[in-house]
């Protein structure tokens, strides 16, 4: 970039060094050496630079005082990253070591509803607990919660006689005031490799605890909304809500609505959900920047003629930024909404005023301020993958698109969209493939169907809202509502029954997805430069990939692992070879929902792409299979037994009861399942193991207590559920 280019588009550098200074913190947030280095050299810097650049503009006068301006963003970003993190404060409930009997909290987000359970996000403000010296008192408590209210009737047993505390339990408002009796426990990290991070997730939005409630636990004692700009937003988003439902009636339709305006998926169809994202366009399915960038621009088409009268430009802006805003309020102000209508608003209003922009100096502009108001929102992928794409596309997509043109207005506009789709997965699939592990096969087919679609559904779902007072109209608009949702479903549906739909089971570590983008961004820049350096480079990038790619493919094709993973109250246990692997479960073959969220990217991880799952429910008719080639098995109620490439596995059952089975030989691996084990001294006589490891499919409490026996008998064992896997390469 030349200097000139640099100067135009400072706020591209600022959100640079403050993401630096976030980035930072999230690494080494006890390192206060660093910010505090970067503070005092860049204020040197700075001050030098602005004492001798008084009487005299020398080059490298600007870069030392520019570089001293970064530099104090740096520590900047450091320092907002630490004043943003609750753990900081010292009655933050992560820092409460006695027992807390009970806590009141308010509800400080909009309320989800699950098929069991309402989730609910609660702020604690005060908590009464057993401290050291016995006294029992409420005292300030900060933090947040993530509860799970079950929904079902309850039951309270008093003596011999049961009451009913209620029939169904009402869905939970924002501000509602709750005490909540009972202790919330720390989220679990990952328990298996390549497992979703879902502690880190939620560290991000400073939640470090999560806590199931029976009705009966919670008292309702008050209303008080932190927040009545919020207040305000959850209650149009309910109203809002209440409309669709009425005017659309049928519930795919509803769903798909629901999801895209409002950012609510507790109606759409798991299978619905499964087609969006083998289609690639499951984006569509969270209100994101995606939503706003398409409101905005049927904004201005629709307002050009505008622009053309007096003072039109500034009509057009104050009627977008109303509709714009009206949209972010209606989506509950949902996060990503506001990060691109706070972008969009920056450009409407320089567009307003006549003010000359680079929308590259834009984006920087709106992720500086919305970092300086959330730091952790760097971290979601949401973020990463909104700016990459709109940045792409404002960067190649015009070189693109004027590299074919068409007289035909139809095609010439499919073609613009196409191309907007090609830069948009070209720049974001790297990332996407890090995250998501998949890519879409027929992206190009679905996509401008996508945009086409939403570019009509969003602006007629903002006029279904405003004219849903009006009869009759109201419901014509809801028709048109309905029958465009359907058609959507309709289009997307199709493409994703599509053979080879979705390449599944992609995996790009840290590096190789570096890589990948070292080789994209140099082939771009050899096309449109023509400078033969980028090719040289390209091609080093490119090699260096391949060597990452075949090395971790020479890995995974001579591996011998074997691993008892967590599955919460089952048995897992897979023994994996080279590309293939068996799975010993007791998971009901159609739960595919915790496999996907516990199991799947383990496997995707280990480059796994044969499975075999052999269910370890007893069958009467059939105690043994024939040996296989690496794999011997024989089953029976009390235990199963398994040899696999030498090595010996005992899952036991049942220890108790008339059959006193025994084992002469010494096993490698014991594991205990379901309760079988209660005293330690019921293995003696019967198996010797070198290893005995607990899967989670006991008793959490029996479990914790014979770990504490063991600890004190010198036994060595493994809990899945308190160490995580049990990973061993043969």
């Amino acid at each position: 970039m030349s200097p000139q280019g640099t100067v135009g588009q400072p706020f591209v550098r600022f959100a640079a060094a403050l993401i630096a200074g976030i980035v930072v913190y999230d690494q080494w947030p006890h390192a206060c050496a660093i910010p505090l280095l970067a503070l005092v050299v860049g204020t040197g810097l700075f001050g030098f630079g602005f004492v001798q650049n008084r009487n005299r503009m020398l080059k490298p006068i600007q870069i030392k005082q520019g570089l001293g301006g970064l530099l104090i963003l740096v520590a900047l970003g450091w320092g907002i990253a630490y004043q943003h993190t609750a753990s900081n404060r010292p009655n933050n409930i992560s820092h409460l070591r006695d027992t807390l009997q009970a806590y009141e909290g308010v509800i400080a987000a909009q309320p989800e509803e699950r098929a069991k359970t309402y989730r609910v996000e609660l702020e604690i403000r005060r908590g009464n607990w057993l401290s050291s010296d016995s006294a029992q008192q409420w005292q300030p408590l900060s933090g947040r919660v993530i509860v799970y209210l079950d929904k079902a009737a309850q039951k309270v047993t008093e003596g011999d006689s049961a009451k009913a505390v209620g029939s169904v339990v009402a869905r939970p408002r924002y501000g509602d005031v709750w005490v909540v009796l009972g202790s919330p426990r720390p989220i679990d990290p990952p328990l298996n490799p390549g497992e979703f991070n879902y502690k880190r997730y939620l560290s991000y939005r400073n939640i470090y605890h999560q806590q199931y409630l029976r009705p009966f636990q919670r008292t309702i004692i008050g209303y008080d909304p932190p927040n009545p700009v919020t207040r305000l937003a959850t209650a149009v988003n309910s109203w809002a809500d209440s409309v669709f439902t009425r005017q659309i009636g049928s519930r795919a339709e509803y769903g798909i609505v629901n999801a895209m305006i409002l950012g609510v998926r507790d109606d759409l169809d798991t299978e619905l959900y499964r087609a969006y994202s083998a289609a690639g366009a499951v984006h569509v399915l969270s209100v994101s920047g995606l939503h706003v960038g398409i409101l905005f621009a049927v904004l201005t088409f629709l307002l050009r003629f505008l622009t053309k009268r007096p003072r039109g430009k500034l009509l057009m802006a104050v009627l977008q930024l109303a509709i714009l805003w009206f949209y972010a309020l209606v989506t509950g102000f949902s996060p990503p909404v506001l990060r691109s209508a706070g972008m969009f608003t920056l450009v409407i209003v320089a567009n307003a005023f006549g003010r000359q922009q680079q929308l590259m100096n834009t984006l920087g502009a709106s992720a500086f301020f919305i970092l300086c108001f959330d730091p952790y929102a760097v971290f979601s992928a949401g973020f990463q993958l909104s700016y990459l794409a709109v940045a792409g596309i404002s960067a190649w997509q015009s070189s693109l698109y004027q590299t074919y043109t068409f007289r035909n207005q139809w095609v010439n506009r499919l073609w613009e969209l196409t191309a907007v789709a090609l830069v948009a997965q070209l720049i974001t699939f790297p990332l996407g493939v890090f995250y998501f592990h998949q890519f879409p096969t027929y992206f190009l087919l679905a996509n401008p169907i996508v945009i086409v679609m939403s570019e009509i559904l969003l602006p007629l779902a903002m006029v279904t809202l405003a004219l849903s007072w009006v009869p009759y109209v109201n419901e014509l608009l809801g028709w048109l509502l309905q029958k465009t949702a359907w058609l959507l479903n309709y289009a997307v549906s199709q493409t994703g029954q599509l053979p080879g739909a979705a390449w599944e089971g992609l995996w790009l570590s840290p590096v190789a997805m570096l890589l990948t983008y070292a080789v994209i961004f140099c082939a771009v820049a050899l096309v449109m430069v023509r400078n033969r350096a980028y090719l040289w480079a390209a091609c080093v990038s490119a090699l260096l990939l391949s060597s990452v790619l075949l090395w971790n493919q020479y890995e995974q094709a001579h591996q011998q692992r074997l691993a008892i993973h967590f599955l919460p109250h089952r048995t897992a246990i897979s023994l994996t070879y080279g590309h293939k692997s068996t799975l010993l479960t007791d998971v009901d073959p159609t739960d595919t929902r915790s496999f996907d969220f516990y199991l799947k990217n383990t496997f995707g991880q280990w480059g796994v792409s044969r499975l075999m799952v052999n269910n370890l429910r007893y069958d009467a008719k059939q105690t043994a299979s024939p040996p296989k080639k690496d794999a011997a098995f024989y089953q029976t109620k009390e235990y199963a037994l398994w040899v696999w490439r030498g090595k010996t596995l005992l899952l036991v059952n049942k220890l108790t009861g008339r059959n006193r089975w025994k084992l002469p030989a010494v096993v490698d691996y014991l594991i205990i399942r379901r309760n079988a084990l209660r005293e330690w001294d019921q293995l003696n006589g019967r198996v010797v193991a070198r290893h005995i490891i607990f899967d989670d499919s006991s008793k959490t409490p029996l479990t914790d207590k014979l770990l504490a026996e063991a600890k004190q008998r010198g036994i060595t064992c493994y809990s899945v559920r308190q160490m995580g896997a049990y990973v061993t390469d043969l």
